[in-house]
C-alpha cells in the first residue's frame, strides 16, 4: 500500500485551517504515514472516513493526542481540553506499523523516550469526549490511554495486536500463541529475553470517571480494557493538581474479545480509589483463534503483586457490578485484594475451561465479600 509521507503536518495544517475559519471539523480520507503527533484542540471533530493511518518505521511518538498533553499547560485546571470528538465511518484504520522495539523494561534508558509515546491514542486532562468507529492494529503498546479525563465515551472499537514478540538479540518471531494461558511452557520460551510489548487495548489509568466504553472486539496482546488507578511514574508525568485522582462511575458494555491477560481487568493501589464500576456483557472469543490457546481471565479484579506503596483497602474498592460474562479463560474471574459491596452474577465458564468460575487469589490482604449469584 502507498501511504502519503507528511501525514502529520498535512492534517495539523487542516485542523488549523478549520480553527480558523471557525468551523473547528475535518474529514480525513485516504492513506497517510504519521510522523508526528495529531493534536486535537477543544470544541473539535475528526472525522476519519475510509482512512488508514500508519505510525512511520522507526518514529517515537503518539499518533493522536489532545492539544495540551505534555505541556505545562495542560497539568492545571485552566489547561483542560474540552469536547473533542474523533469519529470513524467506513474502514477506519489506526496502524501502529513496523514496532519500533521501545518497551517497558526499556523506557527512558539510553536515549530512548518514556513508553507512553508509543500510545496510538494518549489523551490527558480532556474534560467531554467522544471516540468511536476505529479499527486499531498492531498498536506498539496500550492502544488507547487515558489519564486525568473524565465525561466521555469510548465505543464501536476493534482491535488486532501484533502477536509477534522480539528477542534481546532483536530477532523477530512469528509463533503465535506462545503467550497465551498454558502455552508458553509447552513453547519453551525464554520469558527475561523477550521484548514485551503489551499491547492492551483501552486503557483508563487515575483520574478518570463518568465514561462509558461499549462495543469492543477484537485481539489484544495484554488486557483489552484496563482500569488501573496507581500511582506511578507515567501518573505523576500527567497529574492535575486539584482533579480527583480515584477511578469511578465507568460502564462497560459488550466486550467480545481474545486476550493473552484479561478480557477486562481493574486495580487500584497507592491510595486511589476505584469504585461504582458497572460491567455487563463479556464474551471470550477465544476459541480457534489464530492467536492463542485461551487466555489468563475474563474478569480481573485486584493483584498480587506490589505496583506502588500499598494494596487497596476495602474502603476503596467497592460497588463494583459484574453480570453475564462467558469466558474459557484459566479463570471466569480472579480476585485479589479487598473489595467490598460487590455484585457477581450470571458468571459462567464454557468451552472445557479450567473450571475455576471464580478464583481467590493467594494474597495475605484478602478481605473479599462480594455477592455471588450464578
Amino acid at each position: 500500500m502507498n501511504f502519503l509521507k507528511n501525514g502529520s503536518e498535512y492534517i495539523q495544517s487542516m485542523i488549523a485551517a478549520a480553527c480558523e475559519q471557525g468551523t473547528r471539523q475535518i474529514t480525513v480520507t485516504g492513506k497517510y504515514e504519521i510522523e508526528s503527533p495529531i493534536r486535537l484542540p477543544s470544541d473539535f471533530t475528526l472525522l476519519l472516513e475510509n482512512c488508514h493511518l500508519r505510525m512511520a518505521d522507526g518514529s517515537f511518538c503518539n499518533m493522536i493526542i489532545n492539544e495540551h498533553c505534555r505541556t505545562p499547560e495542560g497539568q492545571t485546571a485552566e489547561g483542560t481540553d474540552r469536547n473533542i470528538r474523533i469519529l470513524g465511518t467506513g474502514r477506519v484504520i489506526l496502524d501502529g506499523g513496523e514496532y519500533n522495539g521501545l518497551s517497558e523494561r526499556n523506557s527512558l534508558k539510553e536515549g530512548r523516550p518514556h513508553i507512553s509515546h508509543n500510545n496510538l491514542i494518549l489523551f490527558t486532562n480532556v474534560d467531554g469526549f467522544d471516540i468511536r468507529g476505529l479499527h486499531l492494529c498492531r498498536q506498539r503498546w496500550w492502544a488507547m490511554n487515558f489519564i486525568f479525563c473524565r465525561n466521555g465515551s469510548i465505543r464501536d472499537i476493534d482491535f488486532r495486536a501484533d502477536s509477534r514478540w522480539i528477542d534481546s538479540e532483536g530477532i523477530t518471531h512469528d509463533t503465535l500463541g506462545t503467550r497465551a494461558h498454558g502455552a508458553a511452557e509447552k513453547a519453551n520460551v525464554d520469558y527475561e529475553g523477550i521484548i514485551i510489548k503489551n499491547a492492551d487495548g483501552i486503557d483508563l489509568r487515575s483520574g478518570c470517571h463518568d465514561i462509558l466504553i461499549e462495543n469492543i472486539t477484537g485481539f489484544t496482546e495484554d488486557d483489552t480494557v484496563a482500569l488501573t488507578g496507581l500511582h506511578g511514574m507515567m501518573e505523576q508525568m500527567f497529574e492535575v493538581p486539584g482533579l480527583d485522582p480515584d477511578i469511578h462511575n465507568v460502564i462497560i458494555r459488550n466486550v467480545m474479545s481474545s486476550a493473552f491477560c484479561a478480557n477486562i481487568r481493574l486495580l487500584n493501589q497507592s491510595g486511589i480509589r476505584l469504585y461504582n464500576i458497572l460491567i455487563d456483557g463479556m464474551m471470550d472469543t477465544s476459541a480457534n483463534s489464530p492467536y492463542m490457546e485461551r487466555g489468563g481471565s475474563g474478569i480481573r479484579i485486584g493483584d498480587n503483586h506490589l505496583y506502588g506503596t500499598r494494596h487497596a483497602t476495602p474502603d476503596e474498592t467497592f460497588n463494583i457490578t459484574v453480570r453475564n460474562v462467558y469466558s474459557r479463560a484459566g479463570a471466569v474471574m480472579r480476585l485479589a485484594g479487598a473489595m467490598r459491596d460487590c455484585l457477581f452474577e450470571n458468571i459462567r465458564s464454557f468451552d472445557e475451561g479450567d473450571g475455576a468460575v471464580m478464583l481467590l487469589e493467594n494474597n495475605a490482604s484478602v478481605d473479599i465479600t462480594p455477592f455471588f449469584r450464578n
